[in-house]
């Protein structure tokens, strides 16, 4: 794990996998530091943005450097559930890649409680972990030029929901009509960090 500055008033904690990265972004949380202002993760690493002229960065570096990350502090985590249509394009070849049928990849992908390890790619993406390993698949090798919004898709070890029509090359399962990301809303994403998630077939 490496601490770098990034700017007068955050750091950028550089974390050797995504297990450690959501340990480390779940102590800094839980510790509830009144000058960390922001605590950002990505796939393999977390901001911590501190107030300025405060120790709010080695607070949390203390924290961090105290806690057990093999066992990280468990919180009351929001829970959503997300209705889907099993139509996807790439429904067929996911099957055939896992050696399953179509049916068991439905039952597979609703089964599984996934947790939000991070946001990125677009306002209102959230990468889920959680993933049954026969779903562990690879990226399409050509994406595509256009993804509906609303699709459901997989891709490595992360299936998610495209909160927004654009380019994409995960395979796609599905979609769901539930709006992932609304500018106007108190709360614009409806997935952040932290939250599990369920999906539910409607089909």
């Amino acid at each position: 794990m490496r601490w770098l500055p990034y700017g007068p008033d955050a750091v950028l904690v550089e974390c050797d996998s995504l297990g450690e990265m959501s340990a480390v972004r779940a102590t800094v949380t839980a510790a509830r530091l009144p000058d960390v202002v922001e605590v950002v993760p990505g796939a393999r690493t977390v901001l911590v943005v501190g107030r300025p002229g405060t120790s709010a960065l080695q607070q949390a570096r203390k924290a961090v450097e105290a806690a057990d990350l093999e066992h990280p502090p468990g919180a009351d985590p929001r829970e959503v559930e997300l209705p889907v249509t099993y139509d996807g394009e790439d429904l067929r070849l996911v099957a055939e890649t896992a050696g399953i049928s179509v049916e068991e990849v439905v039952q597979l992908h609703t089964g599984a409680e996934y947790t939000v390890a991070f946001t990125g790619f677009a306002p209102g993406f959230a990468y889920l972990t959680g993933l049954p390993e026969p779903l562990r698949q690879s990226r399409l090798d050509t994406p595509r030029t256009r993804v509906p919004a609303g699709s459901v898709g997989l891709a490595g070890e992360f299936t998610g929901v495209y909160p927004r029509s654009s380019p994409g090359g995960w395979r796609l399962l599905g979609h769901t009509e539930t709006v992932l990301f609304d500018p106007r809303a108190e709360r614009p994403a409806l997935l952040a960090p932290g939250d599990r998630v369920r999906f539910r077939s409607v089909r």
